[in-house]
């Protein structure tokens, strides 16, 4: 049985957390996560994903500020662990830390090393049209996901799959190849370098990224409104200046000459947007201060009409 101390943080790495238990190879020593954090509007301190986990199982969780402090590596050293695997943790670790696990420190990394290097590489994935993209485990270096690659595996990117159903299928993925690849690496599998030539950057996700230029092509706006469901969104506003986000849409291949951002058409379930030369169907929206609703709903409240533009922001 091989010493596991696991560092994650959100639901993304509870999967591999999971799988370390279930497959009886691994005793996991501590559970390393984010400090808990105020959330919504009353500010209600909330425990991360992965510590409520740990806590359901017994495993003991620490929450270091950050976990470079002294008192906490003297810590990690005591444990002696065949392994650190890391998961979105959020935290970057020091050579000091990288250099105490038997085996190394191991990160699971949602994305197809060396592209999409970063914090959110499943939403870079779909905004930038991939139409793959999948799980890389990596044996960790100082730089940001600069680390040489033990496994990879693929998964396909539906034309319509949004950040959270492509995240839940990679959670799982990821999962999977990890327990995979532990035991080949204490046998002695030899991680390969990443190609320094293809790399890429997926950088912290901001709310005015999600901001729609109606000039830009279909498809870029198309995807940009998948990648960015269920957050931060994608969001325009409404001829009246009110903000409106953009949840669901499809792309109808027809040509338009009318202004971008102008509705061009309004059915009893969508409406269609002018963008770069084309329209895009809308599906689904969410009205400021509004739940989410089907275009229908939406339509049959608000009364959008031909000819109306959106994206003239004056209230955001």
């Amino acid at each position: 049985m091989w010493n596991v101390v696991f560092m994650g943080t959100p639901d993304f790495a509870t999967s591999s957390l999971r799988a370390l238990l279930e497959d009886g190879k691994y005793c996991i020593q501590a559970v390393v996560t984010q400090p808990d954090r105020p959330k919504g509007r009353g500010q209600k301190m909330v425990e991360t994903p992965v510590k409520r986990f740990a806590l359901q199982q017994g495993i003991p969780v620490f929450q270091p500020p950050k976990v470079k402090e002294p008192d906490f590596v003297k810590q990690l050293k005591d444990w002696k662990p065949d392994f650190i695997v890391v998961a979105a943790f959020g935290q970057f670790l020091t050579q000091e830390i990288l250099d105490i696990p038997r085996y190394g420190c191991i990160n699971v990394h949602a994305s197809l090393l060396p592209k999409f290097r970063g914090a959110a590489p499943i939403q870079y994935a779909i905004i930038k049209g991939e139409k793959e993209t999948g799980v890389t485990i990596m044996r960790m270096e100082k730089g940001m996901d600069t680390g040489a690659i033990y496994s990879r595996v693929s998964v396909p990117i539906g034309e319509e799959m949004t950040f959270a159903q492509l995240h839940d299928v990679l959670m799982e993925k990821g999962a999977e190849l990890l327990t995979d690849t532990l035991p080949r690496i204490a046998g002695g599998l030899k991680p390969e370098p990443q190609d320094e030539t293809l790399v890429t950057m997926a950088t912290l996700l901001t709310r005015e990224m999600g901001r729609i230029d109606w000039n830009r092509p279909a498809r870029e706006i198309h995807d940009l409104v998948r990648g960015f469901d269920p957050v931060p969104g994608a969001f325009t506003c409404l001829p009246d200046g009110k903000g409106l986000k953009i949840w669901e849409t499809r792309i109808t291949g027809k040509i338009t000459e009318a202004d971008p951002g102008m509705v061009t058409a309004v059915g009893k379930n969508d409406f269609c947007i002018a963008c770069g030369g084309e329209e895009l169907r809308i599906l689904a929206v969410q009205p400021e201060s509004k739940k989410r609703m089907s275009a229908a709903v939406f339509l049959n409240g608000y009364g959008l009409r031909t000819g109306e533009r959106l994206g003239k922001f004056t209230n955001l």
